[in-house]
């Protein structure tokens, strides 16, 4: 279901790369989300950085600015307890103060309880399902006209094998992934024939991330991918010569290795 991502070997990304675009990325307090953060700051990109870890976000925020990146805008929320309202709240920010998204990456996200579907504890389920899937749906919602509004958007999604494939004992997660790679596939579908907004999802393989430590705490860290490494994918995906894998299920360049 899933094709290699293939970056040209050429591709490096320069300082000028993503200059002036505006991102919302989701999960930048951690793991893939602040890498795909620094990556798209050294490109030039101006962000905004959504996650439930203030603090964390703070620190990133201070980083970025002291490597002399534009300032991030920062916007605390746990996608856990929030729904339509705080979602155009956020839209309605943004659109104040940018006027116009250039991408959308979904980096946040929840792992739930590695358990039989016979013993998955209900209200974790609803909870997980609401973090992966219903929160992704909200946010690109109220964030299409934002979109729209550039000249070549992109939103990406991060996907995860066991979306792609039923996998024993993933439960909410792996259902919720699932959704999601439907829920890309619409929206491309849906938007294609404008061209203005580019949409796909990336799985970007097993990344050395505190989540992925929780689900396999018995890994050894070395054997997986580097974040910054995954977030290359990204940024390649993010830039103009990303355009043609619109509405593709990709898989990262460092998957396999």
């Amino acid at each position: 279901m899933s094709e290699p991502l293939q970056i040209p070997q050429d591709f490096e990304a320069g300082p000028d790369t993503l200059a002036g675009r505006v991102i919302l990325i989701t999960g930048a307090a951690g793991g893939v989300g602040s890498a795909v953060a620094r990556a798209c700051a050294r490109a030039g990109a101006r962000l905004i950085l959504l996650d439930k870890a203030l603090k964390k976000l703070e620190a990133l925020y201070d980083e970025l600015v002291a490597q002399g990146a534009d300032e991030p805008f920062l916007h605390a929320m746990d996608l856990e307890g929030v729904g339509p309202a705080e979602f155009l709240e956020l839209a309605t920010a943004l659109d104040q103060q940018y006027g116009q998204l250039d991408g959308l990456v979904h980096c946040a996200a929840m792992l739930g309880e590695l358990s039989p579907l016979e013993q998955y504890n209900a209200e974790l389920w609803a909870r997980t399902l609401h973090v992966n899937l219903n929160a992704p749906f909200l946010l690109n919602q109220v964030c299409l006209p934002l979109l729209r509004r550039s000249d070549d958007a992109r939103i990406i999604h991060t996907s995860d094998r066991s979306g792609r494939q039923g996998l024993a004992y993933w439960g909410a997660f792996g259902v919720a992934q699932g959704g999601g790679e439907i829920m890309m596939q619409t929206l491309a579908a849906e938007v294609a024939r404008g061209q203005r907004i580019r949409v796909t999802s990336l799985d970007p393989g097993p990344v050395n991330t505190p989540m992925r430590q929780r689900a396999y705490p018995a890994e050894r860290p070395d054997k997986l991918i580097n974040a910054d490494d995954a977030a290359r994918d990204y940024l390649y995906l993010l830039s103009e010569r990303g355009r043609q894998w619109h509405g593709k299920m990709l898989t990262g360049t460092n998957a396999g290795s």
